[in-house]
């Protein structure tokens, strides 16, 4: 008996277009360093209504030249939420500092402004105040950036939005990314992102200062516009002013990233759509579904569901494995970052964060993704259901 097709969590989704697009640029004179990259840039400071964006080859990047550009360094710590990528702590230690987490909101699975307002007011007495902190808006659903800020004039930190979720996402009606309440803001355009360019990340921000160090530590730290033309030997002269990177994208990833881009409100449109889906043919399922906030609308990167066994019968691990016995290609996102054996060796830290532990015993990612078709997502959801009966 042939075994059913697997539907994966996320997939990416290419047109024509996008095809025509990297086609062009694969034909042109410049294959990177060209025009196309400062065009995404453009374009994507466009959509999200903001003076500046540094595109990198992947989010990772750009969260690491973002941090040296906020100068973070040893004897500095960064908070940030245990429910992530590894990405958005492993930034802080390339830089060597320290990393320490905000527990979640149970309701939003963000970073939690209560949790972090306490967790301020001890490390104040203590003299161990972070130099910068990460909210991560997970799933595509935006934090409560506004609480975060204030917390931030109080407390003294600067913020760096990971928002590898959520381009595309709003808080109270302006786009994620135009950094109203924040230093700079991270996106990724992996393949299972929103958008994407293969692998790549973007970075804005509102000062022009910011904006010009990642751009020079994206690329090894290099600047062919000297200011003492003095020093110049000729045309071809340029400096190494810093220890940068070659974190730079190129031309072709820029291409389908711009492609991409001019469809993001349709492609946002459809995930919402199937999420609305999940929300009302679930609805009748013991399981915690993704919050609804009158104040952010999501990108609906993922759609997490936290199991409870106790009513539905079976663990959620006797569920994953029989939804993916039947073709569902079911995910965890995420295993909380202080689990992890390089972070655990420095601690067993579980008993510190009781609602990142609750949500990671029970959460499972449901398959969405642009091209998922109601058939699909009605195969997930009966899979579901006949889990709970077998």
């Amino acid at each position: 008996m042939k075994p059913p097709s697997v539907i994966p969590y996320g997939r990416q989704s290419l047109t024509d277009a996008d095809i025509k697009a990297v086609s062009d640029v694969l034909r042109s004179d410049f294959l990177t360093q060209g025009p196309v990259v400062p065009a995404f840039e453009s374009a994507v400071a466009a959509y999200c209504q903001v003076d500046h964006a540094v595109a990198a080859n992947s989010a990772t990047s750009a969260l690491h030249i973002a941090c040296m550009a906020l100068n973070l360094g040893p004897g500095d710590s960064l908070w940030t939420s245990p429910i992530t990528f590894v990405a958005s702590a492993n930034c802080a230690l390339y830089c060597g500092a320290s990393v320490d987490f905000v527990d979640i909101n149970p309701v939003t699975r963000n970073l939690c402004p209560l949790a972090l307002e306490a967790k301020l007011r001890q490390a104040k007495t203590e003299g161990k105040l972070p130099k910068i902190v990460v909210p991560v808006h997970f799933s595509g659903l935006p934090c409560d950036m506004e609480a975060i800020y204030s917390l931030s004039q109080m407390y003294g930190f600067r913020i760096i939005e990971d928002a590898s979720h959520a381009i595309g996402a709003q808080l109270n009606g302006e786009s994620i990314g135009n950094c109203r309440y924040s230093d700079i803001t991270v996106f990724s355009f992996h393949p299972v992102k929103i958008i994407t360019t293969g692998e790549g990340g973007m970075a804005t921000t509102r000062d022009p200062k910011l904006a010009e160090q990642m751009r020079r530590l994206r690329s090894h730290g290099i600047v062919r516009d000297v200011a003492d033309m003095s020093a110049c030997d000729g045309p071809w002269y340029y400096e190494q002013q810093s220890l940068g990177y070659n974190y730079r994208m190129t031309d072709i990833q820029a291409a389908l990233g711009l492609s991409q881009l001019t469809r993001l409100d349709t492609v946002i449109q459809n995930r919402e759509r199937l999420a609305d889906r999940y929300d009302e043919r679930l609805g009748d399922l013991p399981c915690k579904r993704p919050a609804r906030l009158p104040t952010a609308k999501s990108a609906w990167h993922l759609y997490v569901i936290e199991w409870d066994e106790e009513q539905n019968g079976c663990s959620r691990r006797e569920l994953f494995d029989a939804l993916r016995n039947a073709g569902i290609g079911v995910n965890v996102h995420y295993i909380p970052v202080y689990r992890q054996p390089y972070y655990a060796r420095l601690g067993d830290r579980r008993t510190e964060f009781d609602h990142s532990e609750h949500y990671y015993a029970s959460a499972i990612t449901l398959p969405l993704f642009p091209a998922l078709s109601n058939e699909e997502q009605d195969r997930v959801i009966e899979a579901l259901y006949q889990a709970i009966r077998s």
